[in-house]
Parts: C-alpha cells; structure tokens; sequence
C-alpha cells in the first residue's frame, strides 16, 4: 500500500471518503437531490410523469418537444446524479415505449446531448444503470424517519407502480445492509498490515454478518414485487442495446457519434457491494464470467470502480489467513464463504421465480387469442427470456458465480 500523502502517519489503507463511499450509506448517495436547478425544470417535469406518458404511448412526442439544454450549469456531485438519473429513466421510457418490436434506432439530439455530458462528467456510461437506478433514486418520506421500506420513495418511477418501488426499494436494503461489511473490508486490510489477527477476526465476523444481512433483506423482495408485474412490465426497461436481440444493432446518439453504440442494460452485477466482498475474499470465477464482471464495472461510478481495484491491489487476505495458521481465522474466513454463497444461492431462487417461472407463464399469456402489445399492454418481453438485463446468460452466469464463490473455502 502506498501512502499517499507523504506524511509521517500513512493514511489507512482504503480510507472510504477518498472513494465517495459512505461510512453511513455505503455505495448509496447519502440523502440525493429530489429537484434540479429551475433551467432544467423541463427534463423535471417530463421525468415526474413517465409512467403515465409512456402507458399512454405519449413520452416520445413529449421528449421531441424538449428544449435543447446543455449540461454546463449543473454544479457538484448530487446534481450530475439526479440530472443522470432523470435522463437515463426518459432514455429507457423513450426507447421502449412500445415494446421490444417498436423500437427506436436514434436518440433524439435533445435528450442524447445532455445525457452524454453528464455521463461523462460522472464517468458513467449513457443509459440507466444501477448507480441511477437504485443508488441515487431513493428519499425518505419522512426526513427524520427511519431507512426502512415504508418510510422509503423513488424520486423518479417508470411503469410497474408498486412492484417497481418494491424492487428498487428492496434492492436499496440490500446495498445498506452490506455497509457494515464495507466498512469491515477497510478494518481487515488494515489489520492485515499491522499483523493484528484480533482485529482482522472481528472484521470477518463483522463481514459473515453484514452478508447475513443481505440476504435477509432481500428476501422482502417475495413481499414487494409481483412476479408478473416484474416479467411483463417493469423488465424490459431496464434492458439495454448491446448482447439483445431487440436491437441488435444498437442505438445512434444523436449529435454524438452517427454510429450506433452498444450498452448494457441495468443489472445486480454492477453492484460494487459483490465485487468488492469477492476481491477481498480472493473469489475466482471463471474466465468468462470475469469478463463480464469487469465490463459490469465500467457502470459503477468511478470512485467505487476504483475503491474495487485498490482491494485488488491489497495484501491477500485468504494467503494471510493461510500462512497464519490460526483456525479462528480460518474459520471466519470460511463463514464469510459461505455466506456469500449462500447469498448467490438465493439470488438464483429470486431470478427462477422471477424470471424464469414469470417466463413460462407469461409465454402460455402470449399464445392466448388477443395478448396486448406494447409494455404498458403487459405484452412481456421475449428477447431476453433466458438472458439478464446485463445481457449474461442468467442461470449459466449465476450457477458458475455461486459455485467458484464456494470454491473459495479454505479447507480444513
């Protein structure tokens, strides 16, 4: 670990503010802006109404009207990430509007502008990704209340009603309930280099919990989303033009670049929280999942992006544990493991729910006589049947990330 600054008393490896992340929130914004600055009231205005402008087959129209904005004006880290996330929910509203057979080729310049200009200031790609999604689309209806689901609001929505707020609300759980575990990774790192075992054993089993935790959240998710509404509403807008069939080609932003570009759609593998706890715990996963993995972070905001290398390039927990001998050390190594398998063994129950049960009906929907068309129709997507929104192959994906996670035990 370098130092840094050149002080005499060395900066603690990891120390979370230099990263943007948040002793209290973790990867969460802590507390995002609800409202822009007044020029950019008319992307507000447009963003408050998406879900009825897209059921009504009206937000296309709606966005060609739009003034030319320039980006220029907006100030600091909190108005780039509202003014992303409101541009990145009219994106998805604008080029899924009517389903995945009446796509768009082109982003209007209007809206394809601006969006690349916030994009790059925050070093995101231009489309909705997770850091919108969840990490800076969340208030409190309460200022002073609790961080607890009932007490919890999107700022922006797109159709799905309460089952949208329910998954993006419980996903938000989920990256709050690893805080504890992020902040153990700095503990551990340092414990590491000071050769403090007590320390670093207080630490795993600060991190086994916080992974606990993250999987009791998100088994809200049975409480919250409708497996239906989830599969023939709410999925398609989260996809993205790069590895689907419904647009193979990708999309031209307007006024940026006359050649289409490919991105992603919004997806859990752009959570930091994973990759983080998966680095630190020496994971290896396949090749092919790692490639992916990797290009998911490239849709991290760059802090975390670099808080995931910077534990990449830290002394080896699993070879210190190992050279230790310690059997307590290993043994909360170990639960740290299995948590995280665990973890990834009831994210695939979710996804099969989710997803691939969600598919099988919403197929035997489709070949009834007079299936609707368009997403607000509930007609659901078929393009991504056996893919995520990222675009992996879901179950292959998931299986092999889980089972590597479990290699990553330390034998006895």
């Amino acid at each position: 670990m370098e130092a840094g600054d050149g002080t005499e008393e060395p900066p603690l490896p990891l120390a979370l503010p230099r990263f943007q992340v948040s002793e209290e929130f973790g990867f969460l914004l802590p507390d995002p802006l609800t409202e822009l600055p007044a020029p950019y009231g008319p992307w507000m205005e447009i963003a408050q109404e998406l879900p009825q402008l897209i059921e009504s087959h009206q937000l296309r129209s709606h966005v060609h009207q739009m003034p030319q904005l320039s980006a220029q004006h907006l100030r600091g880290r909190e108005e780039l990430h509202l003014a992303h996330l409101v541009l990145s929910f009219i994106t998805m509203g604008y080029v899924w509007q009517e389903g995945e057979e009446g796509t768009v080729q082109v982003l209007p310049r209007n809206l394809a502008m601006p969006f690349w200009e916030v994009s790059e200031a925050l070093g995101l790609p231009p489309i909705l990704s997770h850091a919108d999604f969840v990490l800076a689309n969340w208030r409190r209806k309460d200022p002073n209340g609790p961080l607890e689901i009932e007490n919890l609001d999107t700022i922006i929505k797109l159709p799905g009603g309460e089952s949208l707020r329910g998954f993006i609300l419980v996903t938000l759980l989920v990256e709050k309930a690893a805080v504890p575990g992020i902040k153990a990774i700095v503990r551990a790192l340092h414990a590491i280099v000071q050769q403090d075992e007590e320390t670093l054993h207080r630490a795993l089993e600060e991190l086994a919990g916080a992974i606990e935790a993250m999987s009791k959240a998100l088994r809200q998710m049975h409480d919250y989303v409708d497996p239906a509404v989830f599969y023939a509403v709410i999925r398609i807008f989260l996809s993205g033009w790069k590895d689907n069939p419904a647009m193979p080609d990708g999309l031209i932003y307007e006024g940026v670049s006359d050649k289409p570009m490919g991105y992603s759609g919004g997806s859990a593998a752009q959570s930091t929280v994973l990759h983080a706890f998966d680095e630190l715990l020496g994971i290896q996963h396949s090749k092919d999942t790692t490639a992916f993995l990797h290009r998911m972070r490239d849709y991290m905001p760059r802090p975390h992006r670099a808080f995931v290398q910077e534990i990449h390039r830290a002394p080896s927990l699993k070879q210190h544990v190992l050279s230790s001998g310690d059997v307590r050390l290993q043994a909360a190594f170990n639960r740290c493991v299995s948590a995280l398998t665990d973890f990834r063994s009831y994210h695939i129950t979710i996804v099969t729910k989710y997803i691939t049960i969600a598919a099988a009906k919403a197929k035997a929907r489709r070949a009834e006589p007079g299936a609707g068309a368009g997403p607000a129709m509930g007609k659901p997507p078929s393009a991504l049947e056996a893919k995520g929104t990222g675009g992996s192959h879901i179950f292959s994906f998931l299986k092999s990330i889980r089972d590597t996670t479990r290699e990553g035990m330390i034998s006895a």
